[in-house]
């Protein structure tokens, strides 16, 4: 992660530190000893700060683990502890990112108003910095404006942007995005698909449809689905990446809109509850305000303004 993402990172989390991070500093200064009062105040803060109930109950339950191993008795030495058992619940492997690394085709899934066809713009121009041929598909042939804000990604990234006419068949833009892939042996073809409201059958199976052609017609390349949650609706965001989960292979998150909301928290819930890796965040709407999820990187900008870590 570069220095300047970290760096607006750090700036865009700071509602976050203030609900979450100021939150469980309070308690561990408030407490005198470690007992269930202690840990109560803390699930009580972690909750809050949208975390979630089952992932906050399990980092406590490994949190009283490490503090009866270590034998902590004083409640500002499990800063580092907790940090710790949050941090080993984000972390992403060189296998998640595999498909980046391989002819790949990458479709795009999410409710309308989440980031969908921003995320696609802006990983199309991450990886044509990197020197990949970048093939974009514009299979959100619905909202209206869908193409036209793609093809100002497109123009800005250099890469080339297969369409239809609005309200044409996805499947048949899709088609044709393959044909311009194998024609180009392109790297990666990212697919914009259209917003869905994870309680809409016919665009889940839709999607389904989306998947039956690549198997068929594009069967050499990685298939990678990548939901986008905005990070602003906290856990309703984990209410829709559970049924997106449910009706789709849903293989990792973006999670947009971190900057200026106090719900960061989610981040930590979504790869706990799910077992789906975040492996993009963005915290703004330039090319620079999105890159590659760190668990490091983003437990440091969580924690570091904060002296809770500090035993």
């Amino acid at each position: 992660m570069a220095f300047g993402f970290f760096k607006r990172l750090l700036g865009g989390l700071n509602k976050t530190q203030e609900v979450l991070v100021r939150g469980i500093d309070d308690v561990m200064k408030r407490h005198e000893r470690i007992d269930e009062d202690f840990y109560d105040d803390l699930e009580e803060i972690m909750i809050k700060g949208d975390i979630g109930v089952r992932t906050t109950e399990e980092i406590l339950d490994e949190l009283r683990g490490r503090v009866q191993e270590n034998r902590v008795k004083d409640p500002m030495a499990c800063g580092d502890l907790l940090i710790d058992c949050i941090r080993s619940r984000m972390r992403t492997s060189e296998e998640d990112y595999a498909f980046e690394k391989q002819k790949s085709a990458v479709l795009i899934i999410g409710v309308n108003g989440a980031g969908k066809t921003t995320s696609v713009g802006k990983l199309a121009s991450i990886y044509k910095a990197e020197g990949k041929r970048v093939i974009l598909a514009a299979a959100d042939t619905y909202r209206a404006a869908a193409y036209e804000q793609l093809a100002e990604w497109a123009n800005r990234a250099g890469v080339q942007l297969i369409s239809g006419q609005d309200g044409a068949d996805p499947g048949a833009v899709l088609f044709d995005a393959i044909a311009a892939a194998k024609a180009r042996d392109a790297d990666i073809l990212l697919v914009d698909t259209a917003g869905r409201l994870h309680n809409k059958k016919n665009l889940m199976n839709e999607l389904h449809k989306l998947y039956r052609i690549l198997e068929k017609e594009y069967p050499e390349a990685k298939r990678e689905t990548l939901l986008v949650l905005d990070g602003t609706t906290g856990q309703n965001a984990l209410i829709q990446a559970k049924e997106f989960s449910d009706a789709a292979d849903v293989t990792g998150v973006i999670l947009t809109k971190l900057d200026g909301t106090s719900k960061g928290g989610i981040a930590i819930a979504v790869q706990s509850e799910l077992g789906i890796p975040v492996k993009y965040i963005g915290v703004g709407e330039t090319i620079e305000d999105m890159e590659r999820f760190d668990a490091d990187q983003f437990v440091d900008a969580l924690f570091t303004p904060i002296n809770v870590k500090k035993s």
